[in-house]
């Protein structure tokens, strides 16, 4: 889109702000002050806006610019670093709902997806969606054997609309870097990436269908959340369909109330569900707001939820899973020298930052939380001021710290709902350390080494090549030295030392390796000789160590 055609689009964006009196944008785009002279001859937004809070205001406004910029407007509302709690909290309540598209288009987008009649793919498909959204609609069917399923339909031309959107959001991001005052922080054009990113993984039913087929086999026993059903043979890019389930948001606590079902209990669970699917599974449902999460109403005794639209789910790179748990665990703690020691070891901070300064900054945001009773604490309103006082420090944060942050502001708020007493704090507590003790096991160690044998044997043949180009490094290094006495003795001992360190290594490997082949090839024989074996390797690599 040349910047001619996105002239339009821009003026339209800068007129609905300046309709929706949003002056502290607008006075701080130079580029755009002198349109407010047009205010008076604009027509008037279908409230009045003068008494309501900025927050507000900048909601009505999305909503009128349309799908997209409510989305933009959802993906802000994560980034509490950035964005002040005030209008966080109100792009938090906007609402991704647009008028439907005739039930005969969705029908003629499944007959075109799937090249076959609607009444040879499902028994009955019914044109009335159930639901509408500015990506897809969802439909009411029955399949031949009488079971009931959702047919979630994206919307005709979409991909082009959006692609228009995006670019005009795209140029808007790049006015607002060049002009905003305070575009450093913002970083308008990382959250419009982040709005493309979001919008293209949304576009994609089959990745939807298989981040829901994953969470339904994390949680294959259905105690404690049940996952829909994909039905993969009608199931396309364009077209998804899932089992139908019923239950009741997780807000509705009248009808929770009237099930019968234990709200303190249920809460307990939705905390530990979150901590279970970060930390155990590495694979968290991101938009856990109260419409995607339901409660079983049959479930009185066991309580359970019911998870819905997987559009947006979140991992973690194994290495910040690791130093974000023992985060953690250092806060429940209150090891506030430990916390400032993992952020810099984690690389989230560069090695430079005075570590007791840190420490200082950590313990002033988390000490007046501390004098509450920890019922009282939340732990979600904790880690966003905790991140953004380490901003000051350099903090760099993936995109999936931020949507982490999302997910568990929003838990946290269902915890809350349900149980208001709910101690967030000895309930995580307890979780967190019964799954890293069992992600950190001395087993689970083993049964990884087991699954990389066949590497290490692939890789083996290139060890002899590279101790040898080691040694010759050493040498070359030694006879470019030799003039000099001093450098030459340190060189020899820096030999002796690699040479050690080379013989424990190969050693313990050995070791090691034959532990591992004896535990896989011959386990009825048991455990005991593989372990000592294991332990053997592992004091030798120990002591190469310790003599270095």
């Amino acid at each position: 889109m040349t910047p001619l055609k996105v002239v339009p689009g821009l003026l339209r964006v800068t007129l609905v702000l300046l309709r929706y009196r949003l002056d502290e944008l607008i006075d701080a785009t130079h580029l755009f002050r002198p349109l407010k002279l047009v205010r008076p001859f604009l027509g008037k937004p279908m409230v009045d806006v003068r008494p309501l809070s900025r927050g507000a205001r900048i909601r009505l406004a999305l909503n009128e610019l349309g799908p997209i910029f409510v989305k933009a407007g959802q993906v802000l509302s994560t980034r509490r670093d950035l964005v002040p709690a005030d209008i966080a909290d109100e792009l938090s309540m906007l609402q991704d709902q647009v008028p439907p598209f005739p039930g005969e288009e969705a029908r003629a987008i499944v007959e075109r997806e799937f090249r076959q009649p609607i009444n040879e793919l499902y028994a009955s498909f019914d044109p009335v969606p159930l639901a509408s959204a500015s990506i897809s609609q969802v439909h009411g069917a029955t399949l031949e054997d009488g079971r009931e399923v959702v047919v979630k339909v994206l919307r005709p031309r979409i991909e082009q609309r959006i692609a228009r959107d995006v670019r005009l959001i795209r140029s808007l991001g790049e006015l607002a870097q060049r002009w905003h005052p305070n575009a450093d922080k913002i970083r308008p054009l990382d959250v419009v990436s982040e709005v493309e990113k979001m919008l293209e993984n949304e576009l994609d039913l089959q990745r939807e269908g298989a981040s829901a087929s994953l969470l339904r086999r994390n949680f294959a026993s259905g105690v404690d959340m049940y996952v829909p059903e994909v039905y993969w043979e009608l199931t396309t890019a364009r077209v998804l369909t899932l089992e139908r389930v019923s239950g009741v948001s997780c807000d509705d606590i009248a009808a929770i109330d009237a099930a019968g079902i234990d709200r303190k209990q249920l809460a307990a669970k939705g905390v530990r569900l979150f901590y279970e699917q970060v930390f155990r599974d590495n694979f968290f449902h991101a938009d856990a707001h109260p419409g995607n999460i339901w409660v079983d109403p049959t479930r009185a005794k066991e309580p359970r939820f019911i998870a819905l639209d997987f559009g947006i789910m979140g991992s973690l790179p194994e290495a910040d899973q690791y130093w974000l748990a023992q985060n953690f665990i250092a806060l429940f703690e209150r090891d506030y020298a430990r916390i400032a020691k993992l952020h810099i070891d984690a690389g989230w901070m560069p090695a430079s930052i005075r570590m007791d300064e840190l420490e200082a900054a950590v313990r002033t945001v988390c000490e007046p939380y501390f004098t509450r009773p920890l019922s009282q604490i939340s732990l979600a309103e904790l880690v966003v001021k905790l991140f953004q006082t380490a901003r000051r420090f350099e903090l760099t944060l993936q995109p999936q710290l931020i949507l982490l942050q999302k997910t568990l502001l929003n838990i946290e708020g269902v915890g809350r709902m349900l149980d208001p007493d709910i101690d967030i704090w000895a309930v995580a507590h307890p979780v967190l350390k019964r799954i890293l003790r069992e992600r950190y096991s001395p087993m689970r160690t083993f049964r990884e080494i087991r699954k990389r044998v066949p590497e290490w044997f692939h890789n083996a043949p290139q060890l002899p090549e590279l101790v040898r180009n080691a040694m010759r490094q050493i040498a070359i290094g030694e006879q470019r030295f030799v003039h000099d006495i001093e450098t030459l003795s340190h060189q020899r001992d820096l030999v002796r030392r690699v040479l050690r360190m080379i013989g424990s290594g190969l050693l313990g490997g050995t070791l090691i390796i034959s532990a591992t082949l004896l535990w896989t090839l011959s386990p009825h024989h048991g455990a005991v000789l593989p372990l000592c074996l294991a332990g053997g390797g592992l004091l030798a690599f120990v002591y190469g160590w310790m003599r270095h």
